[in-house]
């Protein structure tokens, strides 16, 4: 049973620390920034690859480049950690060292090191949905993502819009809001959407 609560941060609003510079780093940038391009993020790591490089080419103002080793000082001011080395060692130091200081870490390819699983994702405009296996198959989290954003229509995010703009305008409770809203609603079920 996936007892995982969702939960949708603002990273912009908080500090990341990513400790990796490899593959695996690098996948978890990419879909760090895919779903959140204005993420506040230091990254730490003794080498860095160049396709690690060319990925975050182009997000250069949000992201703090530190080439070296990992420092106990790299915590300072983070919220959230994610560990992307291939040391399965130095990976379980930083976890209980992380946990020392009350905070949250993804040991990436360890789910007994997690606190939080970086989930598919699925972003259509304003509509986003997060898929979780619970740490049992990324790969079929990712599948999972690539069918709903095929799925999905491009103009989805035009409906949220005039969604929005309805809500806006009801000017009762919101109890009659949400009923009135979920009568809307029911009719998408009724034309296949």
């Amino acid at each position: 049973m996936n007892e995982l609560y969702p939960i949708f941060l603002k990273t912009e609003r908080i500090h990341i620390l990513l400790i990796g510079g490899g593959y695996v780093a690098t996948e978890k940038i990419h879909f760090l920034l895919k779903s959140s391009p204005n993420s506040n993020i230091t990254v730490v790591a003794r080498e860095i690859t160049q396709g690690f490089k060319d990925e975050i080419n182009t997000h250069l103002a949000k992201i703090h480049l530190v080439e070296r080793p990992f420092l106990l000082e790299d915590f300072n001011g983070k919220d959230l950690v994610i560990c992307a080395i291939d040391d399965k060692e130095k990976s379980a130091e930083i976890y209980a060292l992380a946990k020392s200081r009350h905070l949250l870490i993804n040991v990436a390819d360890n789910p007994p090191l997690c606190d939080f699983y970086l989930g598919g994702i699925v972003t259509k405009g304003n509509l986003k949905i997060a898929i979780s296996t619970n740490g049992k198959s990324p790969t079929l989290a990712k599948r999972m993502r690539e069918f709903f954003e095929d799925v999905f229509p491009e103009d989805i995010d035009e409906l949220l819009q005039n969604l929005e703009y309805y809500r806006s305008k009801l000017k009762f409770s919101l109890q009659y809001k949400i009923k009135h809203l979920n009568n809307i609603t029911e009719n998408f079920k009724k034309k296949g959407f």
